[in-house]
């Protein structure tokens, strides 16, 4: 295994707790950091609200969340080698997907969005846990 660990961003403020985390994680253990952004079905989206049309193009968004995530852990934490990448597909197999490509021998998710029943890890955090083949953290990324 390379000693590589693996984190997801969203542009969400929990999944940059959970990138920081890893970050922290990677320093600590010397290894590098692999941050990707997954993006959805389809490249592009219309969407019309009134008489103004907006295109949205997935892929320069999820382009756009990674590289300021990494800008973002690159500031804070200037020795620590960051690469990053955005793929198509659900956020939980691209995070296993890349992690298996790159060997990674850790996974960072984030606790994000867990509530009710399901409040122990949320639907991504349990999806990688079950599919990856590398340790996985999650990270406790509740605000109080």
């Amino acid at each position: 295994m390379a000693n590589v660990i693996v984190t997801g961003a969203d542009g969400s403020e929990t999944a940059a707790s959970a990138a920081r985390t890893a970050a922290e994680t990677a320093q600590a253990f010397g290894a590098s950091l692999h941050v990707v952004s997954a993006y959805g079905p389809g490249e592009r989206r219309t969407l019309a609200d009134g008489v103004e049309k907006v295109i949205i193009n997935l892929v320069e968004d999820a382009e756009r969340t990674v590289s300021q995530t990494a800008d973002d852990l690159r500031n804070e934490f200037p020795d620590l080698t960051i690469t990053t990448t955005v793929a198509h597909g659900n956020p939980a197999d691209v995070l296993v997907d890349e992690a298996e490509k790159l060997e990674a021998r850790l996974i960072v998710v984030g606790n994000k969005r867990v509530q009710g029943p399901a409040r122990i890890l949320g639907s991504i955090a349990r999806s990688v846990t079950v599919n990856a083949s590398c340790d996985v953290y999650v990270a406790n990324t509740r605000v109080s």
